[in-house]
């Protein structure tokens, strides 16, 4: 009961308010989406009503705004041009089919691996691109647009000094509709110009496709990239609300609640979506906390379109500009600029990577994917510089002591190899790895290398101290002991 309360009730009020203003901001975006990917306007905003809705029940992270977005809208442009709208419908609901797969195996909890460069880079290239996509609204506007815009970010940014029981951004969507509609000011480009909403409840129904084989051939290579792209962007958009409203949330839950939703709206005539960044924003940033937030802004988004469709479409998109572009100033990390001189090189090589991809192919997932394997190789190196390999030679004696030090793996083994000197006359080696791991296929490789080199040249060889899981890969993968072994061998 507590739960309950703390989730849907404890901020009712802001919640509401919230929601209204997600609501607004999600028409010309579902609208925008929608023609994207080469589809009705009404598939777009049905897709946002249903996802919001059963994500307010069944995702992981309170707050969080899901809907149609463009980097899922994208990956289907081909599959809605080379089969039609309603192979778009079946990749919905196997896109839904995957992602619960993916909740139910835990792959939420691999977030983790993503590091604190390639989540500043994805920040700072969403606000890029969400300040780049209002751009070209403002094309054959003249000064008027600007002005409005102007006046819109003043409201925006002015009214919190005075008040903050009502979202700013919400008094900047009334005020300047109603400054275009008692102004006469017609030339203004409007949300019922983007295209036509719809009047009716979105109704379920089978998509008309043969289920066999064929369709699913169809259907999985566009479903695979939705489900990867739509996890990575609702993942990484509920870290970033975590940190916002220094709470936590359950990642492979919300793996579920996006795969639940997709898996649904596919049977109401809805394209696949996933977590928005900048909706989400205005409503942590209108004061939403609670899962009501999220419920009423896909209960509100569909009331509008419905039922007030005609007032709706009045809105002109200066309003919903100002909006947009105070969520891109918002969610760029300013301090990332400042944190350049100070923080390591290489990390801000990765962060400046990752936007740089972002922005440049405008896929998000494949910049995330590129800061992610810089951050590893950067990690790879740092590891393989801590390993060391040390010798010490009694007096008047052909034995020598080599003691390693650090973690053995494909990056280290080479220079590992190399730490040997083979050339010095010795009746007896020993290989002290007591203070070492051995990770994988490379490192015992090296090993085999190793050891086989020093009795090739008649040097016996101990090794000693080997840990149970080190000596468990050794034993399974290695060569030196057993018979028949040569250098060529050691190599595996």
């Amino acid at each position: 009961m507590t739960s309950l309360r703390q989730d849907w009730l404890s901020n009712w009020q802001k919640d509401l308010m919230a929601g209204t203003v997600v609501a607004l901001a999600l028409i010309p975006e579902a609208i925008a989406f929608s023609i994207i990917a080469g589809v009705d306007p009404k598939l777009g905003l049905y897709a946002s009503f249903c996802i919001a809705v059963i994500t307010a029940f069944a995702g992981g992270r309170p707050g969080m705004i899901s809907a149609a977005t463009g980097a899922m809208a994208l990956l289907m442009v081909d599959l809605v041009k080379d089969h039609g709208i309603q192979y778009l419908f079946a990749a919905t609901i196997l896109t839904g089919i995957l992602q619960l797969i993916a909740g139910y195996l835990k792959l939420g909890d691999s977030l983790r691996f993503v590091s604190k460069s390639v989540m500043t880079g994805f920040i700072n290239a969403l606000g890029i691109l969400i300040f780049l996509a209002q751009v070209p609204e403002f094309k054959n506007q003249g000064l008027l647009m600007y002005g409005m815009v102007a006046g819109g970010l003043a409201i925006i940014y002015l009214l919190p000094r005075i008040t903050n029981k009502i979202p700013s951004p919400l008094v900047c969507i009334v005020v300047l509709t109603l400054i275009a509609q008692l102004g006469g000011l017609e030339s203004l480009r409007t949300v019922g110009d983007m295209g036509e909403l719809p009047s009716t409840l979105p109704a379920f129904f089978l998509p008309d496709v043969p289920f066999n084989l064929e369709t699913l051939l169809i259907i999985l290579p566009y479903s695979i990239p939705l489900m990867v792209v739509g996890l990575l962007e609702s993942l990484m958009t509920a870290s970033i609300i975590d940190g916002l409203t220094d709470t936590d949330s359950d990642k492979n839950r919300e793996c579920k609640g996006q795969g639940l939703a997709n898996f649904i709206t596919g049977f109401f005539g809805g394209m696949a979506g996933c977590a928005m960044i900048g909706q989400s924003v205005i409503n942590v940033g209108s004061g939403g906390r609670g899962r009501l937030s999220t419920l009423w802004s896909g209960l509100f988004l569909l009331f509008l379109i419905v039922v007030l469709g005609e007032w709706v479409a009045r809105i002109p998109m200066a309003a919903l500009v100002a909006v947009m572009i105070m969520v891109s100033i918002g969610t760029f990390s300013w301090a990332s600029i400042r944190n350049l001189k100070t923080y390591p090189k290489f990390s801000s090589f990765v962060m400046i990577a990752t936007v740089a991809v972002v922005v440049y192919t405008h896929n998000l997932a494949l910049g995330v994917m590129v800061g992610i394997l810089l951050s590893a190789l950067s990690f790879a190196r740092k590891v393989d510089q801590l390993m060391t390999v040390s010798s010490q030679r009694e007096p008047n004696s052909r034995e020598r002591r080599y003691t390693v030090d650090g973690q053995l793996f494909f990056v280290s083994a080479h220079r590992f190899s190399l730490s040997f000197d083979f050339t010095e006359v010795l009746d007896k080696v020993v290989i002290d790895v007591s203070r070492s791991h051995f990770w994988d296929v490379s490192a015992v490789a090296a090993l085999d290398k190793v050891v086989l080199k020093f009795r090739r040249e008649g040097t016996e060889v101990e090794l000693i101290g080997m840990n149970e899981a080190s000596s468990t890969i050794v034993g399974k993968l290695a060569v030196h002991d057993k018979e028949g072994a040569s250098l060529d061998s050691g190599g595996h």
